[in-house]
């Protein structure tokens, strides 16, 4: 079993954010470790509750095998996967925090948004 504490992470594969995002989920949520699961725009794929079997299947060996108890689904600024405007990423973040709170995986479920300063902000 892994050592630490750990939270999980459903971010944009755009390396801009990994490291913004991961230390601010560190420094604000005392974890060790962030399990990174990513695919581009995935805020727009997980709003949209089709094909998620894998995102589940990642969180889930987060949360079960890692022990994570916080889930981080984000979407950002700029984003090549999902060219949208701020606001339309903003509800589909919204929109992914209730999908994602409906697995029933016992973590605690926020959303965030990483502005074009590379600055996250909870939704």
């Amino acid at each position: 079993m892994a050592e630490g504490k750990f939270a999980t992470s459903v971010s944009c594969m755009d390396g801009r954010i990994q490291l913004p995002l991961a230390k601010w989920i560190k420094e604000n949520y005392s974890v060790d470790f962030v399990d990174a699961i990513t695919e581009p725009g995935v805020d727009k794929t997980v709003a949209a509750n089709s094909d998620l079997e894998s995102i589940k299947f990642k969180i889930g060996i987060s949360i079960n095998v890692h022990k994570s108890e916080l889930i981080v689904i984000s979407g950002h600024s700029d984003c090549a996967g999902n060219p949208v405007s701020d606001e339309e990423h903003i509800s589909q973040i919204k929109k992914g925090i209730e999908i994602i709170s409906s697995w029933n995986t016992g973590a605690k479920v926020i959303g965030v948004w990483v502005n074009n300063s590379w600055n996250v902000n909870v939704i």
